[in-house]
């Protein structure tokens, strides 16, 4: 046998490796401090696309995502091992500003870099995968672009993100509805060994004041919405779809998300509606967001007593809330009237009425059912609904994310927006940015709200903790219909201060947000925080992460106007003092009116306060506490 020379050698070895490794490809964000690395099969080599993610920390590039996996499956063809690359586009800047009705902030800016990679399978089948670059994250997605006649099945994806070992992930255990808790775990599995993970899904690099926020957004009809898995590696965290979605090319799947920097950039980031569509809606002055008088809640049940629904009528006269929401079982409504009685009555005192459907998609008792399902059906009621003056809809149990659900939440957004009706989602799919394309969207449930505190025990233990965990993950991503505010008790008690539950009106966005106490307990408070749920508002023009950290604690701000309305919550067992620091204010003197916890769990403390920029305020705040407060220009 011939031994090769050590020249020969090194020639071989490197033969060897070109036919795996090419020089890798990379785009910057606008500010420099995102770096998006792909690593591209060379024209002589059939094998996956990994991408990897950096963030620059004191000018050096901290790996966020080591390599990550790039792949997609037709029924006909496949995307992942057999790719080619062909070529790739020129850098092109995307920038646009517009305007939301509802979120965290009104003005937004959609500014970022483009790059689309081009590729072929062994089949020549092109395959694009557009990248898109934003100095708080990133952006990608898959396009086949070659048209074609013929049906295609997309049938899964090789999208993988990968974690370094013992990262602290805060994932939400997958349910259809999207009600469940993110605990924190460095495993990757949880507490009932379940290793499906809904969106978004919260990380912390190791030893780094970094986090990525991971999950997707500008779902069309010609996609079905997808959750992770990381059950063939706890660290490895795979794009799963729940079945084959069905489309003719060309094709493009939704954009895949990951939000990255500190925690202020994944609180503030409005990532998910910048790559979003945009409005589709010619005219929108009809879509007024507000507060919401419920009636669920205090009661465990729906809307078939009438007088029970007009004590919640006159409840939001006397709140100056412009809304009230009609619940389940309004179709069998008795003792004294019927739901165009209700209606009218609300109508002759300036409450505007909203109504609850089932939306049939799953078997459940709560009535009406079945209403909504088609679109001949759709167009007689909301015909009804414009005869009587109703304003919105609330649309529940949806059952799951397939192409066939996605297509009918489109579908009601569609049909209710030439209807001029307001749509709230419960029972649903996590949002994914159609409260831009579709600005009649005001809010989405997916969320483990205050409604549990009907279902169990579990969240009178778990609430605190919970809360402060909502603003990094759940309410980054869109408006959420958690129904907070709540003082006194359901079927099951709540054990987070009274100063707790009033900062959930701030901490909290929904474009319809429904306060769900009975009118009793609103009526017996203080006139301090009255007074305050009677104005706070439920649109903001900016907001702002002060501080904060999952499960521990969150001080958020949020502008309305000349005024900051600020509000902190503690998650522990034991007393927290917050540190609440001014650096956002404008120049002078600023007048603070705040509201705190009292001596005890059900009191309240109130005081007014001078601040400046620049000022720092300790907060002490009891066990599972907190305070609210509005900042007034001198």
């Amino acid at each position: 046998m011939k031994l090769l020379s050590m020249k020969q050698t090194l020639i071989f070895l490197s033969f060897i490796l070109s036919s795996f490794v090419i020089n890798a490809q990379e785009l910057i964000s606008p500010n420099g401090k995102i770096k998006v690395v792909l690593n591209l099969p060379s024209k002589n080599a059939s094998h996956g696309c990994f991408f990897k993610a950096l963030y620059k920390v004191e000018n050096q590039f901290v790996e966020v995502l080591p390599d990550s996996k790039l792949g997609i499956n037709r029924t006909d063809e496949q995307f992942v091992n057999n790719l080619q690359f062909i070529n790739e586009s020129k850098p092109i800047t995307i920038h646009d500003k517009y305007e939301m009705i509802c979120g965290k902030r009104q003005l937004c800016e959609n500014f970022g870099t483009e790059k689309t990679f081009s590729f072929e399978n062994s089949n020549h089948q092109p395959l694009n995968i557009v990248f898109r670059v934003y100095n708080n994250g990133i952006a990608f997605r898959y396009v086949f672009p070659n048209h074609s006649d013929a049906t295609k099945n997309i049938s899964s994806e090789e999208t993988t993100y990968t974690l370094p070992d013992e990262t602290n992930r805060w994932m939400q255990p997958y349910e259809r509805s999207y009600e469940n808790f993110y605990p924190l775990t460095q495993t990757g599995i949880d507490d009932k060994n379940k290793q499906d993970w809904g969106f978004p899904a919260l990380f912390k690099v190791n030893n780094q004041s970094l986090w990525g926020l991971i999950s997707e957004a500008d779902i069309t009809e010609n996609n079905c919405a997808a959750k992770l898995n990381n059950g063939q590696n706890k660290n490895q965290y795979q794009v799963i779809y729940p079945a084959t979605a069905v489309a003719t090319l060309p094709w493009n799947s939704q954009w895949h998300t990951i939000i990255l920097g500190n925690l202020s950039k994944i609180v503030e980031s409005t990532l998910i509606t910048d790559v979003s569509s945009s409005n589709t809606l010619k005219e929108t002055k009809w879509i007024k967001p507000g507060a919401v008088s419920w009636i669920y809640w205090a009661n465990n049940h729906g809307s078939k007593d009438y007088k029970k629904v007009v004590e919640y009528i006159d409840f939001a006269v006397e709140m100056n809330w412009p809304y009230v929401l009609i619940d389940w079982e309004w179709d069998v409504m008795g003792n004294g009237g019927d739901i165009n009685d209700a209606v009218n009555y609300a109508k002759s005192k300036g409450i505007k009425p909203l109504m609850w459907y089932n939306s049939g998609t799953i078997w459940m008792d709560p009535t009406p059912n079945d209403r909504l399902q088609t679109a001949e059906k759709r167009t007689k009621e909301f015909e009804w609904l414009n005869k009587i003056g109703v304003f919105g809809i609330k649309v529940d149990f949806f059952a799951g994310d397939q192409q066939d659900m996605m297509k009918y939440y489109i579908d009601i957004l569609k049909d209710a927006a030439k209807y001029h009706l307001m749509v709230n989602f419960h029972g649903a799919t996590a949002p994914r940015g159609w409260s831009r394309t579709y600005p009649n969207l005001m809010t989405t449930e997916a969320v483990y709200g205050a409604e549990w505190y009907n279902n169990n025990q579990v969240l009178t233990d778990k609430a605190a903790a919970h809360n402060v965990t909502l603003p990094f993950t759940r309410n980054v991503i869109g408006s959420m219909d958690y129904t907070p505010v709540t003082f006194s008790n359901s079927q099951h008690p709540h054990i987070t201060s009274y100063a707790h539950e009033l900062a959930l009106s701030v901490v909290f966005e929904s474009g319809l947000q429904h306060f769900a106490d009975r009118p009793s307990a609103y009526q017996s408070l203080p006139a301090e925080p009255k007074d305050f749920l009677k104005q706070v508002p439920v649109t903001w023009d900016d907001t702002k992460l002060i501080d904060g950290y999952p499960e521990e604690k969150v001080i958020i701000a949020r502008k309305k106007g000349n005024q900051w309305y600020i509000a902190g919550l503690n998650g522990k067992e034991e007393s927290q003092t917050l540190l609440v620091k001014f650096d956002f204010l404008g120049k002078g003197t600023h007048s603070f009116q705040l509201i705190k916890d009292g001596k005890d769990s059900t009191s309240f403390s109130s005081e007014i306060i001078k601040v400046k920029k620049g000022d720092t305020l300790k907060m002490e705040c009891l066990p599972r506490g907190g305070f609210v407060g509005v900042i007034k220009p001198k």
